[in-house]
């Protein structure tokens, strides 16, 4: 009797990196959050993810100083992560989140952040914003608004330490 072993490629994981992660990459004035965010973006070139920003994470970045816009864009431009365009859908879907109150009318942007990765069926959306983003009670909302528009596919709400440990390695 013989036994086959079948070998699968496991699909890249799709991360959008939320304004945040890259903002705390700078952050002097939050030194372990800072450490955390080195720590995952020094592995992020060993690790299985293709990488999303949205034209709202450089319009938020746009709005910071002319050093910081700077420093943040020259700091993303290696990666070279795909860029996601607002559309129709989105804006829905960000309605949706609002109408429902899922987010407050203050965190339009990041209604926008989570909807741009809802519609092009990401895996997660990394980010430092725990009262808007990157929290249990506010994942549990996202996905019962995204069901019942239709958006099936599990959306995860996480921060960068928790995308930097993994068990690729063994």
């Amino acid at each position: 009797m013989s036994h086959d072993l079948y070998f699968y490629t496991m699909k890249n994981i799709k991360l959008y990196l939320e304004t945040s992660s890259w903002n705390f990459y700078y952050a002097d004035d939050a030194p372990e959050k800072k450490a955390i965010t080195r720590e995952f973006f020094d592995a992020l070139p060993n690790l299985p993810y293709d990488l999303y920003i949205s034209e709202v994470v450089l319009e938020e970045i746009d709005n910071a100083s002319a050093d910081k816009k700077n420093q943040l864009r020259s700091f993303i431009k290696p990666f070279q992560p795909t860029i996601l365009l607002l559309n129709s859908s989105v804006n829905q879907l960000v309605k949706a989140y609002l109408d429902h109150k899922v987010l407050p009318p203050k965190a339009f942007y990041d209604a926008r952040h989570i909807a741009l990765a809802t519609i092009n069926e990401l895996d997660y959306v990394v980010s430092w914003n725990l009262r808007h983003i990157a929290n249990i009670h506010r994942q549990q909302k996202v996905s019962a608004i995204n069901i019942l528009n239709g958006y099936t596919k599990p959306l995860q709400l996480i921060t960068p330490m928790e995308a930097s440990y993994n068990d690729f390695e063994n």
